[in-house]
């Protein structure tokens, strides 16, 4: 266990990584804990009050039951498994579980259309699912292509989740799982095609603990809520990863979003430690906060998406506790963190994570001085880094630069720092649009509009707004004799809303009679964005009466 951070230049200087050769997360942190210091590990509750808790021996145990459930099944080391799974304690049991036989997770949100599955089970080669049964149906289509269908519920084509676990063993042999061998696999958009699969080793679930000690600031007694969706890397990190990395429990809900609900909870719960995009914070600190007796909560961390600096002042006057924002990427997960001990600036990223050399370089992969705008960067090798993109080499060397001082992973996006170095964002350098921090590849929703007999072109950028960053915004040339109006642009958002996962559609859509090109007739979506940027400024520039 890490001490918590109260100097982090001399953190900084003292930093050593200490990955052991061999790391499984389920044996190594779950079993480890059940045994040595067994305490609360999750708390769940839903929308119609029902609560579940768990220690780490009854993870210990379950977890056990459903890793050996897969291995009576044909399911080994290095196997992959869709788990695709809402806020319920299935989701922990079911990527614990795998972790504990070797097996590789893949988290999915339940948002995810048949398209979408059907890409994911025949990319990653998957050979065993795990979904409720109300989601049984998206598989229709490759009920033949994976052996082994668990469901948290009945469902045709299934086999009940939790007469699966009854017959396991619960006391199952964690594994031996070597640092480099794959340990989980996300998918994330790109700016172009398809989702990347993001494949990250043991050492990275080791690695992760990191921003867990630095940044939420976790230790035993904690109850941390973070609330994001199960799908994204944020979730294994500040719900799962590095919670009980440290010692802390989680909690969980599966209800809808209600600002007022959010603010009951976290009093109900004694939260200590509460997790959000800014989006959520935007609604939750206009939602009566001061009527809650919010004393246990001593720490307010955001990521996923830029925090709007009136939110911050707002959260703080009404908390006494500042927000502390952290960039990161699946394929690098937290990187740029504000810490406790660290005073913060404001719209900065912050400093990187111990451990980790993050710098602004250019083209060629040279470090840039303070003031100058390049990419952000991360020198490798280092343990939090991804192995890969599956199964796509071309792709991911093209993710790196050779410098003089060594491999840099280009993040894709540009930044500054100042000479204290603090990091500063200044935008994307690709066309990837981050909405409440959902990350939406253009081509997804370009795809899914041009399915439209109505759509002749299309292209979707990010626009900005106030309450969710960006949103996506489609400019649509429509085909001959078709008038564009609200009844289409309808019609367009619940059509896309059929065909890909419905967090990818277009808030706003214009029509054109013609869209940006090139010469050679490649799409200019930065004309767009540009657009886009300069309308938003416009809207916000004071209007001067004119005599």
């Amino acid at each position: 266990m890490a001490p918590n951070m109260t100097d982090y230049a001399q953190t900084v200087r003292d930093f050593r990584w200490q990955v052991p050769e061999t790391f499984n997360f389920a044996g190594d942190v779950v079993d480890r804990l059940a045994r040595e210091a067994d305490g609360p590990a999750l708390i769940w509750a839903n929308a119609a009050g029902e609560e579940r808790r768990f220690t780490f021996s009854d993870m210990a145990r379950l977890t056990s039951r459903f890793a050996s459930a897969l291995a009576a099944r044909g399911i080994g080391k290095g196997d992959r498994v869709l788990v695709m799974l809402p806020r319920i304690p299935e989701w922990q049991i079911a990527v614990v579980g795998c972790l504990k036989l070797g097996a590789v997770p893949i988290p999915g949100i339940e948002m995810l259309t048949a398209k979408d599955i059907q890409y994911r089970v025949r990319h990653a080669g998957v050979r065993a699912v795990v979904a409720r049964a109300e989601q049984a149906a998206k598989f229709t289509g490759v009920m033949d292509e994976v052996p082994v269908r668990l469901s948290v519920g009945a469902a045709p084509g299934f086999e009940p989740l939790d007469a699966a676990m009854a017959a396991g063993d619960a006391n199952f042999a964690p594994v031996t799982v070597a640092a480099d061998d794959p340990a989980i696999l996300y998918y994330t958009s790109g700016s172009t095609g398809q989702p990347k699969g993001v494949l990250h080793a043991a050492r990275g679930l080791y690695a992760w603990r990191g921003s867990a000690f630095y940044w939420l600031d976790l230790r035993p007694g904690d109850t941390i809520w973070c609330t994001a969706d199960t799908g994204w890397s944020k979730a294994g990190t500040s719900i799962l990863f590095g919670p009980w990395s440290c010692g802390a429990a989680s909690y969980f809900y599966d209800g809808p979003f209600d600002p007022k609900e959010r603010l009951r909870l976290l009093e109900k719960y004694a939260v200590t430690v509460y997790c959000a995009p800014g989006t959520e914070l935007f609604r939750v600190v206009d939602a009566g906060i001061g009527e809650h007796d919010l004393s246990r909560l001593r720490h307010t961390v955001s990521s996923g998406e830029t925090l709007n600096t009136a939110v911050a002042a707002r959260w703080r006057e009404a908390t006494g506790i500042p927000i502390l924002e952290a960039y990161g990427q699946t394929e690098t997960l937290m990187t740029l963190l504000n810490y406790p001990c660290v005073p913060g600036r404001e719209g900065s990223m912050g400093k990187p994570l111990p451990g980790l050399d993050l710098a602004i370089i250019d083209e060629a992969g040279n470090r840039l001085p303070p003031g100058a705008e390049g990419d952000i960067a991360f020198l490798t090798p280092n343990p939090q880094m991804m192995l890969g993109y599956l199964d796509e080499p071309e792709r991911t060397a093209a993710a790196y630069v050779e410098g003089p001082e060594g491999r840099w992973f280009v993040t894709g996006d540009l930044g500054v720092t100042d000479t204290d170095g603090y990091f500063y964002h200044r935008g994307r350098n690709d066309d990837v649009i981050n909405s409440a921090g959902y990350r939406i590849g253009p081509s997804e929703v370009e795809n899914a509009l041009l399915d439209h007999p109505a759509v002749q072109e299309c292209a979707a950028v990010a626009a900005p707004h106030d309450e969710r960053g960006e949103i996506v915004k489609a400019f649509v040339v429509l085909r001959a004799g078709i008038k564009g109006d609200d009844a289409l642009v309808a019609a367009l958002q619940d059509h896309v809303k059929s065909v890909t996962a419905p967090y990818k559609y277009p808030r706003a859509i214009e029509f054109l009679d013609e869209l940006p090109k090139t010469m050679t007739g490649k799409l200019q979506r930065k004309v767009l964005r540009d657009l886009e940027k300069d309308r938003a400024a416009e809207r916000k520039a004071p209007h001067v009466a004119r005599a």
